[in-house]
């Protein structure tokens, strides 16, 4: 499974913790997890991720991807960290795409 990416919304869609990188990282994750949870999945059967961070200081991606670390605990899974210009929703500064591998049951 692959997700398209987790992005730092609200319930209302709204951007979630303007301004923080770290804090919209957490919401980040907190979407993955349950995206994962939905599809009968966990954060140790994610393969690969791909972390987006709209900033070309290495201090922003520093803070962020603490938090993915962090997250992801022991389970050390291949993750590429990228600044970018920009992301899609207006005041996004973080992004995390995921893919997973579950087995067929």
């Amino acid at each position: 499974m692959v997700l398209a990416g987790a992005c730092p919304l609200e319930p209302d869609g709204s951007v979630a913790a303007v301004g923080d990188y770290a804090a919209q990282a957490v919401r980040c994750i907190e979407t993955m997890t349950k995206v994962l949870r939905a599809a009968g999945a966990t954060i140790t059967d994610v393969v690969a991720t791909r972390v987006l961070v709209a900033s070309t200081r290495r201090s922003d991606l520093v803070d962020v991807w603490h938090v993915v670390r962090d997250a992801f605990g022991d389970h050390d899974a291949p993750s590429t960290l990228m600044g970018v210009t920009m992301l899609g929703y207006e005041n996004q500064l973080v992004e995390i795409e995921a893919t997973a591998a579950i087995l067929a049951q």
